[in-house]
């Protein structure tokens, strides 16, 4: 089972220069002995760090900020809370412990992502996890996301706000309501 609690996205054949990005990164945030693998899905690094993984987004999104150029090979900087198999049962159970995380009035979303997984389409995931969480669903603008990322056997699981996800291609500014 991986014991990650990050993932980082970056191009098919950038792991080795993505590797090296990730690891210097996470020296200039303090963390000075993270592990960082490669996982069966291509441009999926997987990363343990000793540091709080939502402080490390919010920390790398404000240096990004006053210099874009600190990032050249990643591209995506995800947390994850907790690990289990890809079947159905054992997804549904990390959404039992998880959504509590979703508070009462809150609306959430579902991201799920799939990768090196034929198992079931996801409407059948999205389907059989859905119906555990009681909120209001808003795809637009939720307050927090339930994140599911299947690699192969494995299913990381995060309930994160809209902030606590690091994308080049969508870096929150400041005033967006990033301190």
């Amino acid at each position: 089972m991986y014991e990650f609690n990050l993932l980082i996205s970056c191009s098919w054949g950038a792991y080795g220069k993505a590797k090296e990005e990730i690891l210097c990164v996470l020296r200039m945030l303090d963390d000075e002995n993270p592990v960082v693998k490669r996982t069966v899905a291509k441009g999926i690094i997987g990363v343990k760090t000793s540091l709080e993984p939502r402080d490390i987004v919010h920390r790398l999104r404000r240096m990004f900020n006053k210099d874009p150029f600190i990032l050249q090979q990643t591209t995506k900087w995800v947390p994850v809370d907790l690990w289990t198999c890809s079947d159905l049962n054992s997804m549904r159970d990390a959404v039992k412990v998880l959504r509590n995380k979703i508070r009462a009035g809150e609306k959430w979303r579902m991201t799920l992502e799939k990768r090196r997984y034929t198992r079931y389409s996801k409407i059948e995931i999205i389907t059989a996890l859905a119906g555990l969480i009681d909120e209001k669903v808003d795809l637009k603008n939720p307050d927090k996301i339930l994140r599911v990322d299947i690699i192969g056997r494995y299913a990381g699981f995060s309930v994160l706000t809209p902030q606590d996800i690091f994308s080049i291609s969508k870096p929150l500014l400041e005033g967006d309501g990033i301190e």
